[in-house]
């Protein structure tokens, strides 16, 4: 039992300041990055079936 609440207490303290400013940018752009991704794909879909293409 001591072990596993040493290792969450190296385990909290360790990710204590995660939330650098490296950090949030990083995120914050994957985030962008994605939703981005998302609209092209629903757009090609959206096109594709609009023009008929055949989902063989």
């Amino acid at each position: 039992m001591k072990t596993i609440l040493l290792v969450q207490q190296i385990y909290t303290e360790g990710f204590k300041n995660l939330g650098s400013f490296i950090t949030r940018r990083y995120f914050k752009f994957f985030a962008w990055f994605s939703f981005i991704m998302f609209f092209v794909v629903l757009y090609a879909f959206i096109y594709r079936v609009s023009t008929g293409f055949a989902f063989d």
